[in-house]
């Protein structure tokens, strides 16, 4: 049994009470479940309507009391949130009544007065118990946050959290939602002294089953399993010239940072979004230019004898990331994938990967090298304009994967044609800095990791859906179609474009 863990926070008013419940939403996630626990006139309301709207991202969203309806359903950006107000059921056998039997499980449950039903209470939860605090002022409380169970955990990270701001010297930084991605990272804009920073939350990566020699999926790829190649990265990047987030804050061990905020504005435009030609041609130089440098393989880090070795993207970790394709993707569209089928697609990836990618010259792979990740930084010059974030997983691998990333961008159409302008500006402008880069080679290696990176993106956004419940992202499996349409035309590809048109069925619409 998992020991309760309570921590006490002094609060001087309602926006150190808003800020509070900021700070416990940043680590919130579908399952979990708040209960706001005091008297009446306690605040329990307040600190409800904050968290609300902190996940909002509206400071003037309607949050009306639940004490009548008894709960309210809010469908948040980030998850849908269920607000419960038991003070007028007589016990937990009205729960079933108001949708709150069996627990909600795909959701984050908020309930003020849940003494009411305290039997029915999942084991695992967070209470935030508020009480005045006498001599203080009206709006003065103690608010203690207790973790049971596996929420421990969470209640622990949370007090971790407000002492790094504290020692920040942001602790009374107004904090605003900032859009998250698919990962377990969150990330808040913080305003303080008319300066925007961006706090960052990136817990360490928990295991997975495993799924290649004895590893889970994220090890086998070589995802970044915690905070360190975030900075290092970062700090390698902006050691070159390059505008990646300086890290203003570092907590290292406990995975919070604080970095400069590079803005929002996008190098894509209009709805649907589109990219902004001079913007993608700008990110499209950004390429080649690093791709034109002699890169370390291994990084330092703000700590005493320490550095962050950059693992290779190798032959093994490419295969693992294609079997998605086999293993959510294509039994998502009622493929059977027996031990034959299994095995001769490996062959082929293998034989293509092995002999036209292994021995290609490597460089900094930032993976995700696309719009959502890319900021215009417009009042800097020359390639300082394009911003980079969200490069935690860079590896050492072949040039073209990050072109393909920006060219053959996941979210967003890239037409054909400004694909292949922005191929050939990448080519003439390695060409111009090394007469002796081999274009024909590229064009190859472009078209084959096309070819695996947007296999892999069918099946990850086939897994997003079952696994995760996140079905917002099968919206964009027609377009990686296309784009894998594309790749698989080039003479290299013949082989493999033959199995999938045989074995691969388009995605649904």
């Amino acid at each position: 049994m998992i020991a309760a863990a309570a921590f006490v926070f002094t609060i001087a008013d309602e926006n150190d009470t808003a800020r509070l419940m900021a700070d416990l939403a940043l680590l919130l996630a579908p399952g979990d479940t708040v209960t706001l626990t005091g008297d009446l006139g306690a605040g329990k309301t307040f600190a409800a309507r904050a968290l609300i709207r902190y996940l909002a991202g509206d400071d003037a969203l309607e949050v009306p009391s639940p004490t009548f309806t008894l709960v309210q359903a809010y469908d948040l950006p980030s998850f849908p949130l269920l607000h419960g107000d038991l003070y007028r059921i007589a016990d937990e056998s009205e729960l079933d009544e108001i949708g709150l039997a069996p627990w909600p499980e795909d959701t984050v449950t908020l309930i003020e007065w849940p003494e009411r039903a305290a039997s029915a209470l999942p084991a695992d939860r967070i209470d935030v118990t508020l009480r005045h605090e006498a001599g203080r002022g009206e709006s003065a409380r103690i608010a203690t946050v207790t973790g049971f169970g596996v929420a421990a955990a969470q209640a622990a990270r949370l007090a971790a959290l407000r002492r790094f701001l504290e020692g920040a010297g942001l602790g009374a930084a107004q904090r605003t939602r900032m859009a998250g991605d698919a990962s377990t990272r969150s990330y808040a804009r913080l305003a303080h002294d008319g300066e925007s920073l961006v706090l960052m939350n990136s817990p360490r990566r928990p295991d997975g089953p495993p799924v290649h020699d004895g590893k889970p999926y994220s090890a086998a790829v070589h995802l970044a399993e915690d905070v360190k190649p975030f900075v290092a990265i970062a700090n390698g990047l902006r050691a070159r010239g390059f505008s990646a987030p300086a890290i203003r804050h570092a907590d290292l061990d406990h995975g919070f940072l604080v970095t400069e905020d590079l803005g929002s504005d996008p190098v894509v435009a209009g709805h649907p979004p589109a990219p902004i030609p001079e913007r993608y041609e700008a990110a499209t130089d950004w390429l080649a230019a690093l791709h034109g440098m002699q890169l370390p393989d291994t990084l330092p880090l703000p700590l005493p004898a320490a550095s962050h070795a950059i693992p290779r993207f190798d032959v093994d970790a490419m295969l693992v990331e294609v079997s998605l394709m086999l293993d959510w993707y294509l039994p998502d569209r009622s493929v059977t994938v027996g031990p034959r089928t299994r095995a001769d697609f490996f062959d082929l990836w293998r034989e293509l990967l092995i002999t036209r990618i292994a021995a290609a010259p490597a460089t900094w792979v930032l993976r995700d090298y696309h719009s959502p990740n890319l900021i215009w930084c417009g009042a800097r010059d020359g390639l300082a304009r394009v911003g980079v974030i969200d490069f935690q997983d860079t590896v050492l691998g072949p040039a073209a994967y990050d072109l393909v990333s920006l060219l053959q961008d996941a979210r967003v159409d890239v037409s054909e044609d400004t694909e292949i302008a922005n191929l050939v500006r990448y080519t003439r402008a390695r060409l111009k800095a090394d007469p002796g880069f081999d274009a024909a080679a590229f064009a190859e290696s472009y078209a084959i990791m096309s070819a695996q990176r947007n296999t892999r993106l069918l099946g990850t956004f086939a897994r997003l859906n079952r696994r995760d419940g996140k079905p917002h992202y099968l919206r964009h499996q027609p377009r990686i179609w296309t784009y894998l349409k594309r790749s698989l035309a080039h003479p290299a590809l013949h082989e493999v474009r033959d199995w999938y048109a045989a074995r691969v069925p388009a995605p649904g619409r």
